[in-house]
């Protein structure tokens, strides 16, 4: 992974997000797979300095590594990708679209996010050694 820039910042925001269908439902198979990884992945382009590391999409989860700048929340992000996704398979998927309002919902509430970093090992050995320096001058 590579630093990115914005104006006065560099960055490298790497999250590990996890989020699972409505009760937990084993929907995201076959044709579902296919459409929710392809939705993912065009909510992510439209979306400036978002950046698709790694994904997964499993039968009853969806991982996925995902670069955020720091000019957007992580919540709204979220937000945006589970809201917009849910929207686009109801709208795409016959299955989906014949639900009620109410039966719409596709994700369960909620998800599971952790950051993907520098080792912390390394990070400390920057900064036992930036101290170092720091005395020396």
């Amino acid at each position: 992974m590579t630093e990115a820039t914005l104006a006065h910042t560099k960055w490298e925001c790497v999250y590990h997000l996890v989020w699972i269908p409505k009760y937990r439902k084993q929907i995201l198979f076959g044709q579902n797979k296919a459409l929710v990884r392809q939705i993912i992945k065009e909510l992510v382009d439209k979306k400036p300095g978002l950046e698709i590391v790694e994904g997964s999409v499993c039968v009853d989860h969806v991982h996925l590594c995902l670069k955020i700048p720091p000019k957007y929340a992580v919540s709204n992000v979220m937000g945006y990708l589970k809201g917009k996704s849910a929207m686009m398979m109801a709208e795409r998927t016959l299955e989906v679209g014949k639900r009620s309002e109410k039966e719409k919902a596709f994700w369960a509430r909620g998800y599971y996010v952790s950051t993907v970093g520098k080792d912390e090992k390394a990070i400390k050995r920057y900064i036992r050694k930036q101290q170092k320096e720091d005395k020396g001058s």
